[in-house]
């Protein structure tokens, strides 16, 4: 076993540190000693495991791809959250805006979130390319860069692209169904004045990726760690809460599928590609 297995997470918000504080000590009194390893964007998350810095990342599905593509799909996957499953992002237009296809949005000012956004941007691009609608083409691409580095883990862009919406800047938007829900339960946007054109298929968010050569069996007791928090326990709920979820789950790739086609599409990664 190793003696201290190096966990990293990005710093997307500043209560990541607090949370993660909380998990490792989560683990060390079960037994395994974990030291955490921050960074401010995802990029040099992603490099700190290929190189070997840190043991385990804890990586958005943009970072999961582009550590699979580095290490020619050699990186082991570990668990993911229930709320990471089957996730979808919505199209939005304006009631009032006559919009009533796809085709409709030909030539049109499309709001997408940062650049490096997988469900504010990428998937999105690749969604209306299956709609007809070839990126670089077929619309006008309106993007709110905020938090780039980040990939989409923060509201920044993706909500001031919906702010765009409602304030008629673009003609269409996309938000992740949490993001719709929440925002629209709260009233942080008029879900009355707005309407959903489509939705993207289903996908998956975050998971767990480790180096390639940490030993897989350690990977595996890592695992069996986290798997067992409980959401029933008191304790356990508070880091639950923070972290967004009800229960960690096993990792599953087959979320990824939409991530993966929107990269070859746009070429996002291809600097890595042999």
């Amino acid at each position: 076993m190793t003696d201290k297995i190096r966990v990293g997470a990005v710093l997307y918000d500043p209560k990541v540190s607090i949370i993660w504080d909380m998990i490792h000590k989560f683990f060390e009194e079960r037994g395994m000693e974990v030291e955490g390893v921050y960074f401010k964007d995802y990029d040099l998350q992603v490099d700190a495991v290929v190189n070997g810095d840190i043991d385990i990342a804890w990586n958005s599905p943009l970072a999961w791809l582009q550590t699979q593509i580095r290490t020619h799909g050699k990186s082991e996957n570990g668990p993911m959250r229930d709320t990471d499953r089957d996730r979808k992002t919505i199209c939005l237009v304006r009631k009032d805006s006559g919009i009533k296809s796809f085709e409709d949005l030909k030539g049109k000012k499309i709001g997408f979130g940062a650049f490096d956004s997988p469900q504010a941007r990428l998937i999105p691009i690749y969604y209306l390319k299956t709609k007809g609608l070839e990126y670089g083409k077929d619309y006008e691409e309106v993007r709110f860069d905020k938090g780039v580095g980040l990939n989409g883990d923060h509201v920044g862009g993706e909500l001031d692209a919906v702010k765009a919406l409602e304030a008629g800047d673009v003609d269409c938007a996309f938000t992740i169904d949490l993001n719709f829900n929440a925002w629209s339960k709260d009233g942080t946007i008029d879900a009355n004045a707005l309407e959903v054109l489509g939705e993207t298929p289903h996908f998956d968010h975050c998971i767990f990726s480790a180096r390639v050569g940490f030993p897989s069996e350690d990977f595996k007791a890592w695992a069996k760690i986290l798997l067992q928090m409980d959401y029933n326990d008191p304790e356990h709920k508070k880091i639950m809460d923070l972290e967004g979820l009800t229960e960690w789950v096993e990792g599953r790739t087959t979320g990824f599928e939409q991530i993966t086609n929107a990269d070859k599409y746009l070429d996002f990664f291809g600097k890595y590609r042999d």
